[in-house]
């Protein structure tokens, strides 16, 4: 079976530093000279650039091969569920703010991954589908 991999899209880490970049200039242009809407300002923009960052260090959120699934673990690390391991595969579909967002669950027993559509870089209904079917297909 040939490896998958689910990855974030490349803009969104792009859009992330756009807004921290954007941040800062905005609070160099309207802080009238206070420390603390500078401070808070630029402590914001480095939360939102680590978070960039940790799209670039490890953009791959998912892959999938014929022994299981390799998930992200931690800020970039990542962590081996061989078939046995994980108990189900499921899409939870929740109204928020009058659209409906869905994140794809993995539970392996005693942890449980969620991925979202920008985790992903596609549908957590097609992902899990594609996971169920290797799934089915390894025998687990």
């Amino acid at each position: 079976m040939p490896e998958r991999q689910w990855r974030v899209p490349v803009s969104l880490p792009a859009a992330k530093l756009a807004g921290a970049a954007l941040l800062v200039a905005l609070a160099l242009l309207f802080a009238d000279g206070d420390p603390v809407r500078l401070a808070l300002a630029l402590l914001v923009a480095a939360a939102l650039a680590a978070w960039a960052a940790r799209d670039l260090l490890a953009p791959v959120r998912l892959a999938l091969d014929a022994a299981g699934v390799t998930v992200i673990s931690g800020f970039a690390g990542r962590r081996r569920l061989p078939w046995a391991a994980i108990e189900a595969v499921t899409v939870d579909r929740r109204p928020r703010l009058g659209l409906a967002t869905e994140t794809l669950e993995i539970d392996a027993g005693e942890t449980l991954h969620i991925f979202g559509r920008y985790d992903l870089g596609d549908s957590p209904r097609e992902v899990a589908r594609t996971l169920r079917a290797a799934r089915a297909a390894a025998g687990s």
